[in-house]
């Protein structure tokens, strides 16, 4: 006679379920391996040159010539990933460098010495960025168009200041700050306000509430309205930030080369939203990374250096330059379609 089976009691013989990593676990970890990534092709990069001119590329005032042309750059590359993650971008920053470094070094300016050279250009490049702000936030106009208008009015007053001529800083506390002597343990004054701003932007950006607003705002600007976000003057807020970054550049622009020319920052924008992009910054908003931006700002600085010293033109170099481009968005679209 067969023993009646028992039903089995409720779980016993189902499987443990299987639980989902937590969704800022995979954000990090992707994060992470974006880094790493970007890490070792600048190691690479490092070994390349190091391989081709080494008595050369690793020179520790080569070195230094490297982290220095990238604090300009990176500086506006800090204010331009702020505005790509909120879903907009600025064309006009290279412009705004030129007009800021012009007004700040003609005689008049000058007289007034430091003070006066720095405030200048601090001062030019906010006003600019309040102008695209004004028209982008409140005008309505597309970000494409407004900056598109302020680069050529920039680029037309700032070849009307100088009449196309060098405007040379004749201040000596100005100069100085680009000798030697003005170097932090072997660290140049230049770097170090990069390295600040830097930090200050990956505070802002991931530990406030305003770098919350702006991801929010480019991830979805109507729900970030319905949530009670002013997205108009957040944007606002973004494009004077961007043009703050820019009258900072122009600064140390001017302290790099002693002088300032209309031609100062040409094609900036290019580099700045390619750096963002390659480091991991989303162009359709909602994503943004200084840390990676920073690191696409060391590959394109130390490539640029690299072909210097081999002698390579640079049209070749403005061509990997692109083939760097269209492979970082062609990963982000790929990954994009698999989230």
């Amino acid at each position: 006679m067969t023993q009646p089976v028992s039903p089995p009691r409720d779980g016993a013989d189902k499987a443990p379920p299987v639980s989902e990593p937590p969704a800022w676990r995979t954000l990090v970890f992707r994060a992470d391996v974006r880094t790493l990534s970007l890490l070792g092709v600048l190691a690479a990069l490092i070994v390349i040159g190091g391989a081709t001119r080494p008595d050369e590329f690793l020179d520790t005032r080569n070195l230094q010539l490297v982290l220095t042309q990238a604090s300009v750059i990176g500086v506006v590359t800090v204010g331009m990933t702020f505005v790509i993650t909120s879903g907009g971008i600025d064309l006009s920053v290279g412009a705004i460098v030129a007009l800021a470094s012009v007004w700040a070094t003609t005689v008049a300016t000058q007289e007034y010495g430091f003070a006066g050279i720095l405030f200048t250009a601090v001062i030019v490049g906010v006003g600019c960025g309040l102008v695209n702000g004004l028209l982008i936030a409140y005008g309505g106009m597309v970000p494409f168009i407004a900056t598109l208008a302020m680069l050529a009015s920039a680029r037309g007053l700032a070849l009307q200041i100088t009449d196309g001529s060098t405007q040379v800083v004749t201040v000596d506390a100005i100069l100085d700050l680009g000798e030697r002597d003005a170097y932090v343990l072997g660290i140049p004054p230049l770097v170090l306000v990069f390295a600040l701003v830097t930090i200050i932007g990956w505070l802002v950006l991931n530990r406030t509430t305003f770098g919350r607003r702006t991801v929010a705002v480019g991830g979805n600007a109507e729900a970030a309205r319905l949530a009670g976000i002013d997205v108009r003057r957040q944007r606002l807020y973004l494009y004077l930030l961007s043009g703050l970054c820019c009258g900072i550049a122009a600064f140390l622009l001017i302290v790099l080369s002693g002088s300032g020319q209309n031609t100062n920052g040409n094609l900036y924008e290019l580099d700045a939203i390619a750096a963002a992009i390659i480091g991991g910054t989303l162009l359709s908003g909602g994503r943004g990374t200084i840390t990676g931006s920073v690191l696409g700002v060391l590959i394109f600085t130390t490539i640029t250096n690299i072909f210097a010293l081999n002698n390579l033109q640079s049209d070749v170099q403005q061509i990997a330059k692109g083939a760097i481009i269209v492979a970082a968005v062609l990963v982000q679209r790929r990954t994009a379609s698999t989230t």
